[in-house]
């Protein structure tokens, strides 16, 4: 009796330390759900980055081939906060997903750290895509994206040239190349663009003679009286337990500040109206980036385009906010465009 004692207190102790442990490797800003596996995985763009992201499971899957979606933002987050949110849900919902680190963030490779590329972040969804069409649990005619924010803005133009994309959907869209050239609502003038690009050189001249590069500052700890509500926003999700991730560039450090050179020169979006396979785009109605969204879908073409605008919703609200995200029309959505 003494030995079986012994024996269930050894048994229970190591399960508690094993729980213990898998509990602090969980650090995403969601919680986990005990009907979908998850797997770290790895994989290189075409540029050799190696990029790594969190492959999602649905536990009880058939043995064949399913329908896979990627997925990836907001810009300067990092898979434990939203995409991996969107990820872990729709893999709930039947399918098998991919949130995945962009280039040079989060657990992705890249250097130096911090950098954000029109080309390379495209590149980095045809990347995900790449390494789905080689699992034999997925089919490759049943690929599909979601891109938050930013992401939204570079899913779409990965959508544009990978004809592999067969749905995409887009929350609470930014084009990266606009705000970055123009500002917000548009107003920044030429010579504005011009002083802009004047003051970027200068710190590019500025890393290249100390050998490093300089971070534009993340967001403030708290907002001022002279903040606006959209970064009361931002603050209230990033700097906060609601969202906060150690190696996500807006809780942290912020972007390599000349990163906006490359996004001023090379405009997103250019060929969107060649979509050809079904888009769903979702915005918040009170949201300020809501125009993004609105001028990009009045761009695309057929009668399988659809935008979405969400009552009563901010921008924000897209990240995590499960009363605000349309979860069921995008399930919707991919069943009837991945079938």
């Amino acid at each position: 009796m003494k030995t079986f004692v012994f024996v269930m207190l050894g048994l229970t102790l190591i399960t508690t330390i094993a729980w213990g442990l898998y509990a602090r490797s969980w650090d995403k800003t969601f919680a986990r759900r005990n009907d979908v596996i998850v797997k770290t995985v790895h994989f290189k763009n075409r540029y050799g980055i190696r990029l790594t992201g969190d492959l999602y499971i649905p536990k009880n899957h058939p043995n064949t081939p399913m329908p896979a979606i990627a997925v990836a933002g907001p810009f300067g987050a990092v898979k434990e906060q939203v995409s991996g949110r969107y990820a872990i849900e729709m893999a709930a919902r039947g399918f098998i997903t991919l949130a995945f680190d962009p280039s040079y963030t989060g657990q992705s490779g890249g250097h130096p750290r911090h950098v954000a590329s029109p080309d390379i972040n495209t590149e980095d969804f045809s990347a995900a895509v790449d390494y789905l069409c080689t699992r034999p649990d997925v089919d490759p005619n049943k690929i599909g994206i979601i891109g938050i924010c930013g992401f939204g803005g570079m899913g779409l133009n990965a959508a544009a040239m990978d004809t592999r994309i067969h749905a995409t959907v887009t929350s609470t869209m930014y084009d990266m190349s606009r705000v970055n050239a123009n500002g917000y609502n548009d107003t920044m003038t030429a010579d504005d663009r011009y002083a802009e690009r004047e003051r970027l050189n200068a710190v590019r001249t500025a890393d290249a003679q100390r050998g490093d590069c300089e971070f534009a500052g993340g967001l403030p700890a708290a907002p001022d009286d002279h903040t606006p509500q959209f970064m009361r926003d931002y603050i209230a999700f990033y700097k906060t337990p609601r969202g906060y991730h150690r190696r996500s560039v807006a809780s942290t450090t912020g972007w390599r500040t000349t990163s906006a050179l490359s996004f001023m020169n090379m405009p997103l979006l250019s060929y969107i109206g060649e979509i050809r396979t079904p888009v769903l785009m979702l915005h918040g109605e009170n949201a300020h980036s809501r125009y993004f969204s609105e001028d990009a879908f009045k761009k695309l073409r057929g009668d399988n385009k659809e935008l979405l605008i969400i009552p009563g919703a901010n921008h924000v609200d897209l990240y995590d906010n499960y009363d605000k995200i349309p979860f069921d029309k995008i399930d919707l959505f991919f069943k009837t465009n991945l079938k």
